[in-house]
């Protein structure tokens, strides 16, 4: 069961917004089944967001680690807790995201692998000048080969995020690694929001 939590072309990311206690990801299958679930801590200096098989939280599969505490231009470990293997790395792109998010995909040498990139630059500018009730979409890029699309959804309370592996028919981004990916932009993008 666990690898075909990984297998689909596409996923829905929920985040819910608990106030003072952090926040919670659903991530959906295209049927609409929870296929993991992660619960933040609110306060948290370094991220550290751990993502579980359900609600119960009783089996981690994904954890995604911050290199350091507070870090314009930091680096997210993507590791496989179930065998310990290291997946991949996020690295945000420090002073190119105050303008356009923009985010590094590193394998699991740390050897950059491609990009995430916010779609339009003019948008995202709107976005950070004018307003925030734009929703935002990335592309994907592994060695330069569109490879997925993740779309926000606008809602004020509920975060959602979904992501579209459909171009990636050969499979060449780890799911695990995608998955963390658009947790990563609900979790690090939506703090710059409101």
């Amino acid at each position: 069961m666990t690898s075909d939590r990984f297998s689909h072309s596409t996923y829905l990311i929920r985040k819910r917004v608990l106030s003072m206690l952090g926040g919670k990801f659903e991530i959906f299958d295209p049927a609409g089944n929870i296929v993991l679930f992660s619960k933040m801590k609110a306060f948290k200096l370094k991220e550290d967001i751990r993502l579980y098989t359900d609600e119960t939280m009783a089996t981690e599969l994904i954890s995604i680690q911050a290199r350091a505490i507070l870090d314009f231009s930091a680096a997210y470990d993507v590791v496989d807790t179930t065998t310990g293997q290291k997946i991949g790395a996020m690295r945000r792109k420090g002073l190119k995201s105050m303008f356009r998010d923009e985010w590094v995909i590193l394998d699991a040498y740390d050897r950059e692998a491609g990009l995430i990139q916010e779609e339009n630059a003019f948008v995202a500018l709107v976005r950070r000048f004018v307003t925030n009730l734009i929703p935002q979409t990335f592309n994907v890029q592994l060695g330069g080969v569109p490879t997925a699309e993740f779309k926000q959804n606008f809602n004020p309370f509920v975060t959602k995020l979904t992501l579209d592996f459909s171009l990636d028919s050969q499979r060449r981004l780890d799911r695990r690694l995608g998955i963390a990916a658009g947790v990563l932009l609900c979790a690090i993008e939506g703090k710059q929001q409101g």
